[in-house]
């Protein structure tokens, strides 16, 4: 089942985003605003779909699971998997500590610490490459698609991983309740959590449980409350 829905993700983010660059025309009309949106939270599940594969969750073929997960880091912005799974794996080894590379100790403040956690994966191959990318893309695509459905959308992203996955789950003061893991939890309903960053959000449960797909999250969650 992880790999048929982890394929479902990568199928509509790449039909979204084909339909956007090749037929959608920019405009100030508000469906512009929807295909954004949409095109954001299946950036998203592309990255979660990434993290699941980081524990093993897409496949139990540890080739096709590194597979899916590095064509997922590459097709959200050309992101190295390897790399991005060791710190994945020292975030969960220390989470909410000094150690952890998601978690910022200069400053609890939204802003510095998402420059930081940016910076953390970021580096300047990686923008090379996108610069190529986007250079050769625009010789058949209009500029103006790619800036709006394919570079922004990935950049909001990138807000919704951190707020829902890292900044609102791990921020200060960490309470008893966080230990061990030094994390807490999207309060609401189930559908809430799914469209805020795909039970992500349920960031205790899923440091309790990282054996847990993030499809089955909201089941850990049920259990504890």
């Amino acid at each position: 089942m992880g790999l048929l829905i982890a394929l479902l993700i990568i199928s509509l983010w790449i039909a979204h985003l084909v339909y956007l660059l090749a037929f959608v025309e920019i405009s100030f009309a508000p469906i512009i605003l929807i295909h954004i949106a949409i095109q954001t939270y299946l950036y998203t599940g592309l990255f979660i779909t990434a993290h699941d594969a980081m524990h093993g969750l897409v496949s139990s073929n540890h080739t096709l699971n590194a597979l899916v997960g590095q064509s997922a880091t590459w097709l959200f912005a050309a992101l190295p998997y390897s790399r991005l799974n060791l710190k994945h794996q020292l975030h969960h080894q220390f989470p909410g500590e000094e150690a952890d590379p998601d978690y910022y100790t200069g400053s609890q403040n939204f802003w510095r610490w998402w420059f930081s956690f940016l910076k953390n994966y970021m580096s300047w191959w990686q923008i090379i490459t996108m610069a190529i990318i986007f250079n050769v893309l625009q010789i058949w695509i209009n500029q103006f698609n790619l800036v709006f459905f394919w570079i922004i959308p990935s950049i909001l992203a990138t807000f919704q991983l951190f707020y829902f996955g890292t900044y609102q789950p791990h921020r200060l003061p960490h309470t008893k309740s966080m230990l061990p893991h030094n994390a807490r939890s999207q309060n609401g309903s189930h559908l809430g959590a799914m469209l805020s960053c795909y039970f992500f959000a349920y960031h205790y449960e899923h440091h309790e449980s990282p054996q847990t797909p993030w499809w089955k999250l909201y089941q850990i969650k049920n259990l504890n409350r």
